[in-house]
């Protein structure tokens, strides 16, 4: 990237340079040049000015007015006699010796003369002697020989003696327009006119009549003998009033002066088209504008020679040549300072040559500017040239464009009379714009960042763009030139395109050549951007793109700083590079997705590197600042394979860490932790894995969700993977309590890690499909964590079990019946004694465990696990001591095989005996089948029945007296204080809305309730007694058709029921002996102890299909609602001198039939009755309530099952 210099100048044909060949112009320029410096005008003698009175009335040389007064009216010069006005002397600037001579010569006087000649022979001389190094300067700029030389000198020195006495010149004077002229009459305007005098011959244009820009256009001839005369131009306004006239008496100006402009005569030469701006006479004056005259002049013996600014331009680029040409080619730039800097061209003495030469012939500051800048043109790209070049064009845009109030000339006009040429200046502006241009297109090796004199340059060269633009548009005032600013974008847009291909193209060599590494593999160097094996050549790609912006940084973005709104070289560098980059890097990827022949990792580095790039010299630059970038959508399906990959990664690091930690059985991770090292290592390979995509920092949103989206299934699939091995393994090691601890904190830390990692991820600013993932999986450690803990807490169940039977035993030991009162201290002192004695194996049991459960458990394993001990307690309570678990009891107890008689009803036994009912049995509880002899004594069978209920007793199947009731109840406060550990266990909102304690204080709730109560607590839970789907095995033994009406008075709201049972039909029953059924109705519900409960039809002979048409009433008064209510239907063999033997048995709840008032209906005869475990509770309460007749009633009922049928004996 090394910048090649180019030449220093360009080619001559950028401006065409005539004078450097016309000979003749250069020798006549060469005389001229020497007439200039041998007497030069900077240092003419001055005149000798003293205060004179005049004798007689004299006339100002200067304004040709009166000198007024008696005395002392002026002064006068002592050497040339010439007199004016105080305030005029300093206009007269001819030389007072020349002047002298010339006066001299013409009135003959011949000694003065002779003085005044060896005055000037002896300046001219000490001219010489003092500076002959111009002299020589100029013989070697002309290529004059030293002898040629010499007798030109001779010939310019006569010629200064001789002055202008043989020197005449005929001028043309041609006065075209005016502009902005102050108006002097009363309406605002004037009416002007011109006059123009030359020595003392005055001419005059016509008036224009009320008109601040006149136009005349009036040629006037005049014959001129001294060229120290000058040209004064002045224009008035026309007046003819009194005050006029009066005026004119005194002053010989009866006009207002408008402004004047005077023209030294020896500064012109050939033809000239000039604006003068109009000048003041006296302080007091009112003057502005400015006036164009077109002047020609025709010297003697020099009509044929060219104007003085064609001379002027001949010596000076004559000079600027020569010091070039002795410069070696560069460009010596004089060391100027101060505001008048840039009118200094050259060193001494070239410097004193231009000047001399102006100031003798006339030559304006700005012709000098343009014709130096001219030159300066073809040595533009020399060190230091586009400064001056700069300042140079700026001041000649000032001077044109920056017009004064006083001028109202328009900035094109004004350049329009330019004495250099319009068109000429234009054309040569346009081909230094288009030259600059092109070495702004290619600056980086043009102005090379290494040279700091080259990169001055180059701003200069950006300030010069600007000054040819300012002038376009102020000085030519073109409507719409091309914006520097546009101008040197585009430059700078086209050198960052060509410099990107360069780097693609010579990518190998270039970072070889730069970073002094080693020689690449040719196979590399030939594939280039094309191989889908390596991505070798991307990453030195961007070690050059980023050394190109980091120069264009450093180096040139402080140097092209003009336009700091418009233009700023390190952003434009970034945005150009990385445009054309990303172009190159997404068709590369496109076609390395097709075969993906490097490695993940690899592609991955190449996205980091690219990321790099971007975020430190793409994301704030405009247009990119702001906007989500699309380099992550071309490296997404690479970071998808590395996220497959890594799913295989995780998933073997998974395993090794789970199997090492089995392998030492779990220990802790450290003294202070209580998992295993498992869970570490697990979750250190997943935040390795999300490191890396965190560090992508990807700041494109959609495909930040679909990296986390899949991150997130990674997790889930290794976190799940953990907790199945865990869950496998579990119940090996829950004997080992600490270890089985250890693996549910595992767990548990798993939930904490994934948590944390949530929030890495975004937590709630995550995208909601991966946020579902990672909910749903954490839901899932959490059944997971629920599963250990009942299982851990379940292998404790037969030691909390046998704890709680220690405390069923102490607890049946509790003596002492009646009501317990717990607001008297002395009972309730009695009952907490008590209590805490058969609380002692539970809490014993409580404190060991839990208290190691502490030590070793994490806060929130151990309240799962406190949570499922808790249930398991108070489960246990109620299933072992207050409601021992019973199924159907019908079906628990078999009957002995060497029985002399079949228990009808072995349920029904077990509830008599349980209510402990005296020894003599009811005959309707118990019929014999005989399996031998038909006479089986009924002492046989209390004697079964008292065996059976020796059995039952050792199964604490007794009843709860109150005060055992109060006990454990506050047994139950106790455990459920200890539980909550005064606040570092349980909440105490969950121990009181825990279904288990509701349930077991319900139970124990159930012992102190009312038979009223109770039955209709049954009534209103047991509402599927009867399927009404029949399952195999239990299909209807018949049905029966009934008819029920409901009705209720209206003042008394009693409610009555009339039954009406109208037949049975297809009874399944078989009997050896005479079939008699019969249909027997009980109402079943609170508040009947004194009305009518059982009503029954008349048995029908032989009929298995009988029609009976019976009605029957039952009152049911109006304490309770009839949805307390049922009707217990039963299908019965009568049987005299025996109990009746039961067929099936139907329901029907009277809020079934509450709405309609009545239904008919058949119901579906069952062989028993189907009760959940609250049923059976009530039924078991019921049956010890040995006393109360409706208890006794109600349980007969609800225990009953269908009787074994008669099968004939062969």
């Amino acid at each position: 990237m090394a910048a090649t210099k180019r030449a220093n100048g360009v080619p001559s044909a950028l401006v065409a340079r005539q004078s450097l060949n016309d000979e003749e112009l250069k020798m006549h320029v060469y005389k001229k040049t020497l007439q200039a410096l041998i007497y030069p005008i900077s240092s003419t003698t001055p005149h000798n000015f003293v205060v004179w009175t005049a004798t007689s009335p004299t006339y100002c040389f200067e304004c040709e007015g009166l000198l007024w007064g008696l005395a002392r009216q002026g002064v006068r010069c002592t050497e040339c006699g010439v007199k004016t006005h105080e305030k005029c002397k300093d206009l007269l600037n001819a030389d007072c010796l020349q002047r002298a001579a010339e006066k001299s010569s013409k009135h003959g006087t011949d000694d003065k003369t002779n003085n005044i000649i060896m005055a000037m022979k002896d300046r001219m001389k000490i001219r010489e002697h003092n500076k002959p190094e111009i002299f020589d300067l100029i013989m070697n700029v002309f290529s004059v020989d030293k002898k040629s030389h010499g007798g030109h000198m001779k010939a310019v020195k006569q010629s200064v003696l001789d002055g202008t006495s043989k020197w005449s010149a005929k001028l043309a004077i041609t006065v075209i327009c005016a502009q902005g002229l102050i108006g002097k009459d009363k309406t605002g305007t004037s009416d002007p006119y011109v006059t123009v005098q030359v020595g003392k011959t005055k001419k005059r244009t016509k008036t224009v009549p009320q008109d601040l820009n006149p136009v005349w256009n009036e040629k006037f001839y005049f014959e001129c003998h001294n060229s120290s005369d000058r040209i004064k131009v002045r224009v008035w306004d026309e007046d003819d009033d009194l005050k006029a006239k009066l005026r004119s008496k005194f002053t010989r100006e009866s006009d207002d002066f408008l402004g004047q402009t005077i023209i030294e005569v020896r500064t012109l030469s050939g033809e000239m088209d000039v604006w003068y701006n109009l000048e003041k006479r006296t302080d007091k004056s009112a003057v502005s504008g400015a006036i164009r005259m077109h002047i020609s002049v025709e010297i003697k013996g020099e009509e044929k020679v060219a104007p003085y600014h064609v001379q002027y331009t001949c010596l000076h680029e004559n000079l600027f040549h020569y010091l070039c040409e002795q410069a070696t080619g560069q460009v010596k730039l004089p060391d100027a300072k101060g505001d008048e800097a840039w009118k200094v061209y050259f060193e001494e003495p070239s410097e004193d040559i231009v000047d001399e030469f102006a100031m003798r012939y006339g030559i304006e500051s700005i012709y000098q500017a343009m014709t130096h800048f001219s030159c300066l043109s073809t040595k533009y790209m020399c060190p230091g040239v586009p400064a001056v070049m700069s300042t140079l064009l700026a001041n000649i845009n000032a001077f044109y464009a920056h017009t004064t109030a006083t001028t109202a000339v328009s900035a094109s006009d004004r350049f329009a009379a330019s004495n250099f040429g319009k068109e000429k200046f234009v054309k040569l502006l346009d081909q230094l714009h288009n030259s600059l241009r092109i070495d702004l297109s290619v600056y980086r090796n043009t102005f090379p960042a290494s040279d700091a004199a080259r990169l001055q340059d180059l701003k200069s060269t950006v300030d010069l763009l600007t000054s040819i633009t300012f002038f376009r548009m102020k000085v030519q005032e073109l409507s719409s030139p091309p914006r520097a600013s546009t101008v040197v974008k585009d430059c700078v847009k086209a050198c960052m395109k060509s410099t990107y291909q360069f780097l693609f193209d010579n990518c190998y060599e270039l970072y070889q050549r730069e970073f002094q590494t080693d020689h690449e593999n040719p196979q590399d160097i030939a594939e280039g951007p094309n191989s889908t094996k390596s991505l070798e050549f991307w990453h030195k790609l961007i070690a050059l793109v980023v050394s190109v912006i980091e120069e264009d940084r450093t180096s040139y973005t402080s140097v092209l700083n003009q336009f700091p709104q418009e233009l700023n070289v390190g952003q434009m560098s970034a945005s150009m590079q990385w445009s054309l980059f990303s172009q190159d890097m997404k068709y590369a990827l496109e076609e390395h997705e097709k075969e993906r022949l490097c490695k993940s990792s690899e592609y991955m580095n190449l996205h980091f590197k690219v990321k790099w790039l971007y975020n430190k010299y793409v994301a704030e630059v405009p247009p990119y600042k702001g906007e989500v970038p699309e380099y992550p959508l071309w490296f997404e399906p690479f970071v998808m394979q590395w996220l497959n990959e890594n799913d295989e990664v995780s998933m073997e690091y998974l395993h090794g860490a789970y199997e090492r930690d089995k392998k030492d059985v779990f220990q802790k991770a450290s003294e202070h932790a209580l998992f295993s090292c498992s869970v570490t290592d697990v979750f250190t390979q997943l935040n390795q894995c999300f490191d890396v995509i965190k560090k992508l920092e990807c700041p494109h949103p959609e495909v930040v969700k679909r990296y986390m989206k899949r991150f997130s299934k990674t997790i889930q699939k290794v976190l799940l993977a953990y907790a199945e091995l865990v869950r496998r393994d579990f119940e090996k090691y829950t004997p080992k309590h600490n270890v089985a601890c250890i693996m549910m904190n595992n767990i548990q830390q798993l939930r904490v890690q994934l948590e944390k990692m949530f929030e890495a991820m975004g937590g709630d600013k995550l995208d909601p499909e991966a946020a579902n993932v990672l909910t749903q999986l954490q839901q899932k450690l959490n059944s997971v964590l629920d599963d250990l803990s009942s299982i851990f807490a379940t292998s404790l169940n037969v030691q909390i079990r046998q704890s709680i039977q220690e405390l069923g035993s102490l607890l049946g030991k509790v003596s002492g019946g009646g009501q317990v009162s717990l607001s008297q201290p002395s009972q309730r002192n009695t009952i907490q004694q008590e209590s805490d004695a058969i609380l002692r194996p539970l809490m014993d049991f409580l404190d060991g465990s839990l208290t190691m459960f502490a030590q070793v458990c994490e806060k929130t394993v151990l309240k799962r696990l406190l949570k499922e001990l808790w249930r398991i307690v108070m489960h246990t309570l109620e299933k072992t001591v207050v409601l021992p678990p019973l199924t159907d009891p019908r079906q628990i107890f078999p009957i002995p095989s060497n029985a002399q008689a079949k228990i009808e009803d072995v349920s029904r036994v077990l509830l008599n005996h349980v209510s402990q009912m005296p020894g003599k049995m009811s005959n309707s509880l118990l019929q014999q089948v005989s399996t031998g002899p038909a006479s089986q004594p009924f002492a046989d069978i209390s004697k079964k029945l008292a065996d059976i209920s020796k059995d039952m007793e050792g199964k604490n199947l007794t009843n709860m007296s109150p005060k055992q009731c109060a006990v454990l109840d506050m047994a139950l406060d106790t455990i459920k204080q200890y539980f909550h550990a005064g606040g570092n266990g349980l909440k105490k909102t969950f121990l009181d809305k825990s279904p288990e304690l509701q349930s077991l204080r319900y139970a124990l709730s159930l012992y102190t309730q009312t038979t009223d109560s109770l039955i209709k607590t049954f009534v209103q839970t047991q509402t599927a007694q009867v399927n009404d789907k029949p399952v195999p095995g239990e299909e209807p033994v018949g049905e029966a058709s009934i008819q029920v009406d409901l009705f209720t008075h209206p003042g008394t709201g009693e409610h009555k029921v009339t039954v009406k049972v109208v037949a049975a039909n297809d009874i399944k029953w078989q009997t050896n002996s005479m079939f008699r059924p019969f249909i027997e109705v009980n109402l079943i519900g609170p508040h009947l102890s004194n009305k009518k409960r059982k009503q029954s039809t008349k048995s029908k002979s032989n009929n298995w299909s009988p029609t009976f048409n019976e009605s029957f009433q039952f009152i049911l008064g109006n304490e309770s609602e009839p949805d307390c209510y049922e009707l217990h239907i039963c299908a019965k063999d009568y049987c005299f001198a025996r109990e009746d033997r039961l067929i099936g048995v139907a329901l029907l709840q009277l809020r079934d039939i509450v709405e309609k008032g009545s239904c008919a209906l058949w119901l579906p005869l069952a062989k028993c009755i189907h009760l959940d475990e609250t049923g059976w509770t009530v039924l078991r309460i019921l049956s010890q309530r040995s006393n109360d007749e409706v208890a006794k009633e109600f349980v007969k009922l609800k225990s009953e099952c269908r009787h074994p049928e008669e099968v004939e004996t062969r």
